[in-house]
């Protein structure tokens, strides 16, 4: 039984060695990265492709849940291919009331009920929100019958949300924990118009990685809002709500996040649309990232593939873990 368990233990520790030998060759290794949960592309895999987007974010320590995608079964499905567990996160980050952002959070709250999840403050939003009662106007000379609360309202009202969980409500740009803010815009743009939206800004060494949902309020007010933190963007991920948006723009809004923002890398998924895929890949040549579906992607992503390659996915934490735990215990037969 002993050399069973030794020669098992000789083939993973071969496997581990020859995986990390290739992927620090390629990749590089750091703890700090996002894993993209949902989105509606990416190279073949166990996880099934859908209209939506949801993103682990791995900090110092911190596990952020970066929306749910767009169907509670595709994320629970996604969620166990990838091995996440999300009874372990710090907290959640809901982007917007989109229900492609947030149709996993009934699995979600199913696995974790207890989990903080922060979300942007709307009046009479789908997570609730307080209004103070003299919002409304009042005529003094109704019977008490026809008033509300009899003519005595409350101060405060406050006002239920879909999932009946207490959301902590987001309105400004706020820093939720050490190095971690979260930017709060209000679109202006038709057929979004005053839809409030949530960004999140990391403050790394190598300077702001910022994630974004939609950037239903614009891509450039998100990063006119970062730069009060950090003028200096060094990573931005997810959608860019492009997918609609004509070509000339496209390039403009390209253009303008590699010369006029000065942003080191860029890794569009979810609604950034293809032929914003394929002008951003031009525009940033090999600081573009592909970040599709499944994707690992470092902090550091100079060591990513060139030009939109999906590149190799590196070693996460839990996998260098296993190897330094068997290197550690080279009890062989």
């Amino acid at each position: 039984m002993q050399k069973i368990r030794g020669l098992h233990a000789r083939i993973v520790l071969t496997f581990l060695t020859l995986l990390l030998q290739t992927q620090l060759i390629t990749s590089g290794y750091a703890a700090d990265g996002i894993t993209i949960l949902y989105d509606a592309f990416g190279s073949k895999s166990e996880m099934q492709k859908d209209w939506g987007f949801s993103a682990l974010i791995e900090y110092q320590g911190k596990r952020i849940l970066f929306d749910t995608g767009d169907n509670a079964d595709i994320f629970a499905h996604n969620i166990k291919a990838q091995g996440v567990d999300l009874t372990k996160l710090d907290f959640v980050v809901i982007s917007h009331r989109h229900g492609d952002h947030i149709g996993g959070i009934p699995y979600l709250l199913h696995v974790n009920p207890s989990v903080k999840i922060f979300a942007p403050k709307e009046n009479f939003g789908i997570f609730g929100s307080t209004l103070p009662s003299n919002f409304y106007r009042r005529d003094e000379t109704l019977p008490l019958d026809r008033r509300y609360f009899d003519g005595k309202p409350p101060d405060m009202m406050t006002f239920g949300n879909a999932w009946n969980k207490n959301f902590e409500l987001v309105e400004k740009t706020t820093e939720i924990a050490p190095g971690l803010y979260l930017i709060s815009l209000v679109s202006s743009n038709p057929g979004t118009l005053e839809l409030h939206e949530l960004s999140l800004a990391i403050k790394t060494p190598h300077g702001l990685v910022i994630v974004v949902g939609c950037s239903h309020p614009g891509i450039e007010k998100i990063l006119e809002a970062a730069s009060t933190i950090d003028p200096h963007i060094h990573l931005i991920v997810g959608g860019m709500h492009l997918v609609v948006t004509p070509d000339d723009e496209i390039q403009r809004i390209s253009m303008a996040l590699r010369n006029t923002w000065k942003v080191d890398y860029i890794a569009p998924g979810h609604c950034t649309g293809e032929p914003a895929f394929e002008a951003l890949a031009k525009v940033f040549g090999d600081r573009y990232i592909y970040a599709g579906l499944g994707q690992y992607l470092t902090f550091e992503p100079e060591n990513s593939a060139k030009k939109g390659e999906p590149r190799l996915a590196i070693l996460r934490p839990q996998e260098k873990q296993a190897y330094k735990y068997f290197v550690a215990n080279e009890r062989f037969e």
